[in-house]
């Protein structure tokens, strides 16, 4: 899959048109291409690193070693961002996305919640360069504000409907369960939070608790090595559910802040 993926981006072609010209031969340049696109594969570079792209929510994104590869895994969050929108107390109307990325979730809300007024954060320039480009690409950066931040400090905007990210959450301690190429190439800060998963999630909840208007949602991508700790981090939250992905491993928590403190 990655040879055919490789191929197609040799050739900027679709898979339609490399399945329907099986004769095609490739150019000494198309070649050269190929053989040097194989060559960062073998090394363990991801494939998406290599053609700057990757889908996600039906966006062709751009991406780069500057921000985290979107994954379909990350797709439940909207999933889970859009059942609460319909829901009794739904309607979001100013939404921010917290370690923003390449954009990923950002973009997919602001296409699929064309009433809100979306805001991003995230501590990285190199990042937010790409979630810009990435907005601009799909006509949408009239509709995202893009915010230089570590998680919430120095963002003034506040009263948010809902708060939404995917933060770091992987401990030290499960390093070596990590994907080698993960571990090689992706950006360090983005995929660990530090000795135990928990410390971007602990520091982002009481800062989230501050930004949100009473009944105001919190969304956020997890893993099931941090599932069961999360019940007590989220005591001074309602509504606490957590949503599995179709591994049937958690990968979603969601919490709604009281009405009255």
């Amino acid at each position: 899959m990655n040879a055919e993926l490789l191929l197609m981006f040799t050739l900027g072609c679709d898979r339609a048109y490399l399945y329907a010209h099986p004769e095609k031969e490739l150019s000494q340049e198309e070649q050269a291409r190929y053989q040097e696109a194989l060559r960062q594969r073998s090394e363990g570079i991801p494939a998406q690193y290599i053609t700057g792209h990757q889908e996600f929510w039906g966006l062709d994104l751009i991406v780069s070693p500057a921000v985290l590869i979107p994954r379909p895994e990350t797709e439940h969050v909207i999933e889970t961002v859009l059942q609460l929108n319909h829901g009794p107390s739904g309607g979001f109307r100013r939404v921010v996305d917290v370690g923003t990325g390449s954009g990923a979730v950002a973009l997919a809300l602001a296409k699929e919640l064309p009433q809100a007024e979306i805001h991003a954060t995230d501590i990285s320039p190199a990042a937010l360069e790409i979630a810009r480009a990435n907005a601009a690409r799909h006509q949408l950066e009239g509709r995202i504000h893009f915010h230089e931040a570590n998680l919430f400090e120095g963002l003034s905007v506040k009263d948010f409907d809902l708060v939404v990210s995917n933060p770091p959450y992987v401990g030290e301690s499960e390093e070596d369960l990590v994907q080698l190429e993960v571990r090689r190439f992706e950006p360090r800060a983005a995929v660990f939070a530090g000795p135990t998963g928990l410390e971007v999630i602990a520091r982002l909840l009481p800062q989230a608790h501050a930004r949100l208007k009473p009944n105001g949602w919190l969304v956020l991508e997890i893993s099931g090595a941090i599932a069961a700790q999360l019940p007590r981090l989220l005591e001074e939250w309602k509504q606490v559910a957590i949503t599995k992905d179709l591994q049937g491993l958690p990968r979603v928590a969601a919490a709604q802040k009281p009405s009255r403190p």
